[in-house]
């Protein structure tokens, strides 16, 4: 009887105008106990009038959330994940309801991230992904539903239906591809969440795998497919390359850095960025270099990219006239010279490379990039060890924008300057010497160590490159005509102890006594 009776209001409930009276007569609580009925028909039929009455109707929905309707909606979908009809009366109701923050906080407490993802597994029709793809999107706008549900793997089953798709041109995978690829960005972007990905999500090979797969793919089906499948293709790779740079961090030397660089994405990043420098696609040149950026961080990778030739190939991208491409370029570079002295030597002897950070050093509308050029030119020097490097950047003008930099507002870079510099000069300060006075060097590290504000670690360093312009006479009267030995004797009894004791040394080396 029972059972009959939700029936007949889940039908009742379909007319618009019946919904006020079964409202007024408070049938949605007597039928939520329904909600707990081992009879599947029963819990059809009662969830089928619950959602048809509470539709569009926020205090209703309020108030489900508030008698205990979620829990009853998670037991379903777990107790009956095979039954089309319960699932699909579930997932609507969850539907319904995810944008409510009281469902969103009543759902961090069940494992609903565990169902969906079976859910995601189990489903054959696009309306069905689509409902599942609805709710995941509003339950990621939630911290702790985010984690739970990165940790319950929706990124990988995304992923696996992503690389089932590619290839296909019919209009609804192309929604599946988009609304999968929108899914997967919202989940992997956020620190804590990136940072999870390489602690929890257990990133398995065959994820790697997958996309390498799709990588590959993308470059085989390029120009051979329809409008919506190249669209589908650049969406797909682009949140690949996404997801890849994130999937990297923060890289622990055995993870998924590793994996990465093993299964060849390298390759397949540097062929996509090839491709995408001639078609002008700056979307997917900006996402590759992100990774490749990354996958550089490890030493172990380094030496591994630079034996199979990435900077090589990395360089053919500067011809691009995109700033944001050009920036990320140089910030990839920078991390593959970072503590390598064979990979600052190759891009140190590249007059090409050379001669566009010299023009970018002197780009004025775009900050970013100028700061990176400079960079770049600093690590390249700070790194190498070779005295033709510092006799290319001299030639190719790089010297005077490295002394610019040591007066930067930022006293990171100051310091990289200032580093650099004096590595250069312990290599070859008779080249640099000429260089050195133009550029007036020497009354620039003046009013460093003169100026209050300048930071403990820039005027040590600042006295750590005097000492190595001691080494040439010409140089060596600039700094006596400065009267810096005045500065100095004043820094001596400086806060802090590293500047008093680099000043005393200083002192000693301008006085001759050692």
């Amino acid at each position: 009887c029972a059972v009959k009776a939700a029936h007949v209001l889940s039908e009742i409930a379909k007319n618009e105008e019946m919904k006020k009276p079964c409202m007024e007569a408070d049938l949605v609580l007597t039928l939520i106990p329904l909600l707990e009925s081992t009879d599947q028909e029963m819990l059809l039929h009662a969830g089928r009038a619950i959602g048809r009455i509470c539709y569009d109707n926020r205090d209703l929905q309020e108030e489900l959330v508030k008698v205990g309707v979620i829990p009853s909606l998670v037991r379903i979908l777990t107790d009956y994940a095979e039954s089309e009809p319960l699932v699909h009366v579930a997932l609507l109701a969850l539907y319904n309801l995810a944008d409510l923050d009281s469902a969103k906080e009543a759902l961090s407490t069940t494992k609903v991230a565990e169902q969906l993802v079976k859910q995601l597994r189990r489903a054959e029709s696009h309306e069905r992904l689509e409902i599942v793809f609805e709710v995941l999107q509003a339950l990621a706008e939630n911290d702790a539903l985010k984690v739970q549900l990165v940790e319950a793997g929706v990124p990988e089953v995304l992923s696996e239906i992503l690389l089932r798709l590619q290839g296909s041109s019919q209009a609804e995978d192309t929604c599946i591809v988009k609304a999968a690829s929108d899914l997967i960005v919202s989940l992997l972007l956020g620190g804590s969440c990136c940072s999870l990905l390489s602690k929890e999500m257990k990133v398995t090979k065959n994820n790697a795998k997958a996309i390498v797969l799709i990588l590959a793919r993308h470059e085989n089906t390029q120009g051979k497919d329809s409008l919506n499948s190249q669209f589908m293709l650049l969406v797909s790779t682009t949140v690949f390359l996404t997801s890849l740079t994130c999937l990297v961090l923060p890289l622990y030397p055995d993870g998924n850095c590793m994996r990465m660089v093993q299964l060849g994405v390298i390759h397949q990043l540097l062929d996509l960025l090839e491709k995408h420098v001639q078609s002008g696609d700056t979307s997917v040149q900006q996402a590759a270099l992100s990774a490749l950026q990354n996958l550089a961080i490890p030493v172990v990778s380094k030496v591994q990219m630079l034996e199979e030739g990435v900077a090589e190939r990395i360089e053919a991208l500067l011809r691009s006239e995109s700033p944001p491409v050009q920036f990320k370029l140089l910030g990839t570079l920078r991390m593959l010279a970072d503590g390598q002295a064979d990979a600052a030597e190759i891009l140190g002897q590249d007059p090409l490379l050379l001669n566009r950070l010299v023009q970018w050093c002197n780009v004025s509308d775009h900050s970013g990039l100028c700061g990176e050029a400079n960079r770049l030119l600093a690590s390249i020097l700070h790194h190498n060890r070779s005295q033709e490097v510092v006799k290319a950047i001299q030639a190719a003008q790089g010297v005077k924008h490295l002394v610019s930099m040591t007066t930067s507002e930022h006293a990171a870079m100051q310091n990289e300057a200032l580093n650099a510099l004096a590595i250069a000069s312990a290599i070859d300060l008779e080249t640099l010497e000429e260089s050195f006075k133009e550029s007036q060097l020497v009354q620039s590290l003046h009013k460093l160590l003169k100026d209050d504000n300048t930071s403990p670690e820039v005027k040590y360093n600042s006295m750590g490159l005097l000492c190595r312009l001691l080494n040439s006479g010409d140089l060596r009267q600039e700094i006596e005509k400065d009267k810096i030995k005045d500065t100095l004797e004043r820094l001596c009894s400086h806060s802090n102890a590293n500047v008093v004791k680099e000043a005393m040394t200083t002192l000693q080396l301008l006085r001759g006594e050692t």
